[in-house]
């Protein structure tokens, strides 16, 4: 039996192995180990275990890193204790590969403990670029990373040039649209309506902001813009609180000032309810990947603000606001909510998935060979 190491620290990384995980455990020939970490972990960022275990997901190991304050110091030791425990666990779980997703910190330390402790290391979402400090972690991860599963074409192109050798690289999209895709996580929007007292014949706003690490010191300044922007407007909103990066807390007290009786504010939701809020609201607005990478499934309008994102592919149904300018904010809310540009957001492509991505990458997982070729990496330039 072939076992694979997963780690998760956030809501989006559960998302994009979830389709995964299920296929392992129909599958006898494998098994999951799954690792949770950072802030599936903290009350105060929703308690996102509660949703694994509410799955029934056997969890292999917890491990407490996160330290509190949200800075840049705290960031930084928290992924250093990550790193020191992390060894550990590995040695006691023996795992043939290990599955990491996204751009964030923790998926960094455990590629650079996989493929210092010779276990391969497979990481899906490789090569896509975004801001902020993600988008070196992203391809920091490439450097310590056996297989890639690239989610784009331009992806693919990208750590090919990067320097990695193409036998690694699978074109495979992205697993978490699958269950979007598929609508098999996807909570009905008549239960949507009732389960968060929403009124259909009225819009909705779904807000999601996290901190930018490179601009801590103006964190709260731009959320109040972007809030500003949003109150403006008749509308009912949907919040969904920032992840634990520098600047978080900022972005918190800002929501906590700009609260008004229409917004609902949560810490955390249900991948299947935050699935299904997206495919009921009228537009999405912030600077999540999810409003790049989830949206098309819906035809749901997004605004991309500022450059948390920048670089990464999009399909039309994206508006960018590079600045966090309230008045080109409100303009591009007044495009997103016409009925000309809702229409155009129904008919695009999505660029990072068909629905059978999960599929593709655990089928490279359980018959790729584990061997020298594979361990020993070599950059082509």
């Amino acid at each position: 039996m072939r076992k694979i190491a997963i780690i998760t620290g956030s809501r989006a990384e559960y998302g994009y192995t979830r389709p995964i995980i299920r296929l392992i455990e129909k599958d006898k020939d494998l098994e999951h180990q799954l690792i949770v970490t950072n802030m599936h972990l903290l009350h105060e960022f929703g308690y996102s275990v509660a949703e694994i275990e509410g799955d029934g997901i056997k969890i292999a190991e917890k491990i407490y890193n996160t330290f509190d304050g949200y800075n840049y110091q705290t960031m930084v030791k928290s992924l250093g204790v990550f790193l020191m425990q992390l060894p550990e666990t590995l040695k006691r779980l023996q795992p043939d590969l290990i599955l990491i997703a996204g751009d964030r910190g923790e998926q960094l330390m455990a590629a650079i403990a996989g493929a210092h402790m010779y276990i391969p290391v497979a990481h899906i979402q490789a090569g896509e670029v975004s801001g902020n400090i993600d988008n070196a972690t992203r391809h920091a991860i490439a450097r310590y990373t056996h297989i890639h599963f690239a989610a784009s074409e331009q992806a693919v192109k990208r750590l090919i040039a990067s320097g990695e050798e193409k036998f690694r690289i699978y074109r495979t999209g992205a697993p978490m649209l699958d269950e979007l895709i598929n609508l098999t996580e996807v909570t009905p929007k008549e239960e949507i309506y009732s389960k968060f007292n929403l009124d259909k014949n009225k819009q909705i706003f779904l807000v999601v902001i996290h901190p930018v690490t490179e601009e801590f010191s103006s964190a709260a300044e731009n959320t109040e813009k972007i809030l500003r922007a949003v109150n403006s407007f008749d509308n009912q909103t949907i919040i969904i609180a920032p992840n634990s990066d520098a600047g978080s807390l900022a972005v918190n007290e800002a929501i906590n000032r700009n609260q008004k009786s229409s917004i609902r504010l949560f810490r955390n939701l249900s991948r299947r309810d935050y699935a299904g809020i997206m495919r009921v609201s009228s537009v999405m607005i912030g600077n999540s990947s999810s409003g790049l990478i989830e949206s098309p499934v819906f035809g749901l309008p997004a605004i991309n603000i500022g450059r948390r994102q920048i670089g990464r592919e999009s399909a039309e149904n994206v508006i960018h606001v590079p600045k966090y300018d309230g008045e080109e904010i409100i303009k591009a809310i007044q495009i997103a909510i016409t009925e000309e540009f809702r229409k155009k957001a129904k008919e695009v492509k999505n660029y990072y998935g068909d629905g059978r991505s999960s599929e593709k990458i655990l089928e490279i997982l359980k018959n790729i060979k584990i061997n020298d070729e594979l361990l020993v990496k070599k950059i082509t330039y």
